[in-house]
């Protein structure tokens, strides 16, 4: 099995710079993708972003697409989401998720998933 726990969020101001934070333990080759989504209140889970194991391809979504920044450190254990220039749209809980297959790039299906961390922007 795999365990996840975010961290970093809370409340910030738009406009600011705050870093999420996913501690990584258990089985941790079977992380091999690595996703942030969020669910903001009344609305369903949406996919923010994905990383692979080597880190040499991230995708984004396109409301995140050039502000936020994904990456994981192997050695640490630990995926980040460095979240800038943030809206207050971007209120929402943050999961942080994993998959051992590379399938999950495209399908979006990941077999363990964190409790998340809310993020609250006040404009």
């Amino acid at each position: 099995q795999v365990q996840l726990v975010e961290s970093g969020g809370g409340e910030v101001q738009a406009g600011d710079s705050p870093r999420l934070s996913c501690a990584i333990s258990g089985r941790t080759f079977r992380t091999y993708i690595m996703g942030w989504f969020r669910q903001a209140p009344g609305k369903e889970r949406e996919f923010v972003a994905a990383i692979n194991w080597f880190g040499s391809n991230t995708n984004y979504a396109d409301s995140v697409n050039g502000r936020f920044t994904i990456s994981r450190d192997n050695a640490e254990n630990t995926m980040y989401l460095q979240m800038n220039s943030l809206k207050a749209e971007d209120t929402a809980v943050y999961y942080c998720a994993a998959s051992p297959q590379s399938t999950a790039w495209s399908t979006y299906e990941y077999a363990y998933w964190g409790q998340g961390t809310q993020v609250t922007v006040s404009s």
